[in-house]
């Protein structure tokens, strides 16, 4: 552990990541670029054995996800076993495969929340985005789970493709009857990285998201909760990831690597353990790659002498990897960090004509999510 470091508390928000296999092929998936060359999935006795240790050293919050988790025919049985232990579950979801019959038998297990992803809301950008022809499924299923008597919450990614139909996708969570929306801007890593040219929007896009997403929440007041996540690169201060790596989140892969983020298994020199050879517990308190970024000690400066550590934990290490080749270094979001132009470079090519921008961006495909492209982009 780092010698700056206390022993942290217990995983307090838990996250299985039950399988990558997904109906859908996004331009922006948070999954590794590499997932096809991922071990097997975990079984099911595994995934009771992981929910049972992870209750017992304090966990309280549980995420489904994946892929698309109901792919696993396993999932109402993992439900009700974490409905047992006394966790809150929230199913992250396509929609795709939730029919009549598997929402009553989740209701019946236990579940407590879904959250329903869109990618648009027309069902021609939606269907083009997922490179799927799911729309009027996701339809069908947001009314089924206002039927069953859920939460109604849907996730809408944002982008340059998409975030100027924000006050329509607004206008499709009211008439669909949504409790709450989080319309979220892409952050640029897994597959959302391979397309950062042309995802990322420009300033301009984002203010007159923000201002249209203000006026909608006033108009609907109680209504509706609306939660605006502006993207990294926009910001002067990078945000506090995972409330610090290995202080409070943790996720479980398909092929049981426990990793202090979705999407650390990039850091490189870090070996994270296995839960098929490893207790939650040791995992969790003892494990060389969860400890390494606890503290301050692995900080650079400016971050180790800067009075804000306490509250951005030197930001997003996945992100200063991807832009700098080296995870310790300052978040280049921060405007305080050396790398800063990085970030400021990206938004000022975003910020003009896409084909001024990147003369070959019209050239440039799309890379969708699939396991044919994950296989060929690593060889």
């Amino acid at each position: 552990m780092s010698a700056t470091a206390s022993k942290p508390g217990p995983p307090l928000w838990l996250l299985l990541e039950l399988t990558y296999r997904c109906p859908l092929h996004c331009v922006f998936c948070y999954n590794p670029t590499d997932f096809a060359n991922t071990g097997p999935e975990l079984d099911t006795a595994d995934w009771i054995r992981v929910l049972r240790e992870a209750r017992a050293l304090g966990a309280v919050q549980l995420g489904l996800s994946g892929g698309e988790p109901l792919a696993r025919d396993d999932l109402e049985v993992i439900v009700a076993e974490a409905h047992g232990l006394g966790f809150y579950t929230n199913l992250i979801t396509s929609g795709v495969g939730l029919n009549e019959t598997r929402i009553g038998a989740l209701k019946s297990a236990g579940l407590d929340h879904i959250q329903l992803s869109f990618q648009d809301s027309s069902q021609q950008m939606n269907d083009f985005l997922s490179s799927t022809r799911t729309f009027d499924l996701k339809s069908k299923v947001a009314a089924l789970i206002k039927q069953y008597d859920f939460p109604m919450v849907l996730n809408v990614v944002l982008h340059r493709l998409n975030i100027d139909h924000v006050e329509e996708i607004l206008d499709m969570a009211e008439r669909l009857g949504a409790q709450y929306v989080e319309l979220a801007n892409t952050q640029y890593y897994g597959w959302a990285w391979h397309n950062r040219e042309r995802l990322l929007p420009s300033r301009e896009q984002v203010e007159r998201a923000e201002a249209t997403t203000r006026r909608f929440r006033e108009r609907a007041g109680q209504s509706m909760q609306i939660y605006f996540v502006v993207p990294d690169y926009f910001e002067r201060r990078p945000k506090p990831c995972m409330n610090g790596l290995g202080s409070i989140f943790l996720t479980i892969s398909p092929d049981g690597t426990a990793l202090p983020c979705h999407a650390a298994r990039m850091l490189p020199g870090l070996e994270f353990p296995n839960v098929r050879a490893a207790s939650i517990e040791a995992i969790w308190f003892d494990s060389a790659s969860f400890n390494h970024y606890r503290g301050d000690s692995w900080m650079k400066e400016p971050c180790r002498s800067c009075p804000e550590k306490v509250r951005d934990f030197g930001g997003c290490r996945c992100q200063a990897y991807l832009l700098t080749g080296d995870a310790a270094n300052a978040d280049p979001v921060c405007d305080l960090s050396p790398y800063h132009h990085l970030v400021t470079e990206a938004v000022e090519r975003a910020n003009r004509p896409q084909i001024e921008a990147e003369p070959q961006a019209e050239e440039k495909p799309l890379v969708f999510r699939s396991h044919r492209n994950s296989s060929s982009l690593f060889p």
